[in-house]
């Protein structure tokens, strides 16, 4: 009796870990520039959702089914990622994807995962992206509004006096879409921009442009883009002897940035997640927890500094993967699920959508961080 019941049990796990083996995989697309300017975008986007892929796999996948992330490197290429998310759509048969890295690119397949019918949640930033709402039905993204991050900047001048200032974006989607809020809220400040200049992603000295704002009067500096420009617009303007503060984007979130910038990153001024600074959170704040795990265990696995771009596919990856779990492999239940999400605790803020909002976020979700001594610090939350 005790041989037979004991052949029962075996045949039970055996029957159990075979329907885990043969049960059809979850497959998601993932579209980073894991290469080429903005590789340091898009690889720590891939690291990060490796990562958790392979965490939920080695938990017993989702709902029995394992986890198949399908990566794509776009380079930060609009060709590449609109060839890149048509393969995924029409081959792979995703049922959703997580990226792109680069507003940009994002804005160049909106068109496509919209006819198709995918949800996409995009590792970018520019409102655009999600907005009008109605015409961004399958698309969601989740880093902070650039708007938000504006009103942010500006917020803090305005409590130290500043009321002139330059700009300086760069040519790409994100940068031009800075440079519209820019201009957008500046008035409702207070603020009147006295210069305005550009750069390409591919520049490499903007001497010229900040020559300009030196004699322009601007009592502040505002920096732009994504692209390594980041750190070559500091360097210059070190070089040119300029002391007035230097505000950069929320894009400025990886300490990649401020070693390439040296002593000229010291004092840099900047809206942004509080992953960088998690350690710095008081132990009841509501994302402490998730902020800190995440990060202990992305550099504890890969040997380099968190940054808030791995954050963000963090949370698109565990928004699609909860989704996968309450409604399975349905494309349009997928969307659905994710539109009426409420208290999401991610790495870049709680996140609440609705069919309005596709984004989820307030300018809550930013803190104003800092360099010191070569390090991000908080600024004031």
């Amino acid at each position: 009796m005790f041989r037979k019941g004991l052949m029962l049990l075996l045949t039970v796990c055996l029957a159990v870990s075979g329907a885990y083996a043969k049960k059809k995989p979850y497959k998601v697309g993932a579209v980073f520039a894991i290469t080429g300017p903005a590789s340091w975008l898009g690889e720590p986007e891939r690291n990060t959702v490796q990562m958790i892929a392979e965490q939920v796999n080695r938990e017993g996948g989702i709902n029995g089914h394992p986890l198949e992330l399908i990566i794509e490197d776009t380079a930060g290429d609009e060709t590449r990622t609109v060839n890149a998310v048509n393969k995924l759509i029409n081959k792979d048969k995703v049922l959703a994807i997580v990226g792109p890295s680069r507003s940009g690119t994002t804005l160049a397949v909106v068109p496509i995962v919209e006819r198709a019918k995918v949800p996409l949640i995009s590792c970018a930033a520019a409102e655009a992206i999600v907005s009008p709402p109605e015409k961004r039905k399958w698309v969601f993204k989740t880093p902070q509004k650039d708007s938000d991050a504006v009103i942010r900047i500006y917020e803090h001048m305005k409590k130290h006096g500043i009321t002139k200032i330059a700009i300086i974006t760069g040519t790409t989607g994100f940068g031009a879409q800075g440079r519209k809020q820019l201009k957008k809220y500046a008035p409702k400040f207070g603020i009147e921009i006295v210069a305005d200049e550009t750069y390409g992603p591919r520049d490499t000295d903007m001497t010229p442009q900040l020559t300009r704002i030196k004699a322009s009067g601007a009592q502040a500096v505002v920096n732009w883009s994504i692209v390594p420009a980041q750190s070559i617009v500091p360097k210059n303007m070190r070089q040119l002897g300029m002391t007035i503060p230097l505000y950069q984007s929320h894009g400025f979130g990886n300490i990649k940035y401020v070693k390439a910038a040296g002593e000229a990153a010291e004092g840099i001024i900047f809206p942004c997640g509080r992953l960088l600074i998690a350690e710095q959170l008081p132990d009841d704040h509501p994302q402490k927890k998730v902020l800190v795990e995440y990060k202990r265990a992305y550099e504890k696995k890969f040997k380099e500094p968190v940054s808030t771009f791995g954050g963000h596919a963090y949370d698109a990856l565990w928004l699609v993967i909860n989704a996968l779990k309450e409604v399975g492999p349905d494309r349009a239940k997928i969307r659905d699920y994710i539109e009426h999400v409420k208290g999401f605790v991610g790495t870049g803020g709680i996140f609440n959508f609705s069919p309005e909002d596709h984004n989820g976020l307030t300018k809550d979700a930013f803190a104003i961080l800092t360099v010191k001594n070569g390090k991000f610090a908080l600024l004031e939350d």
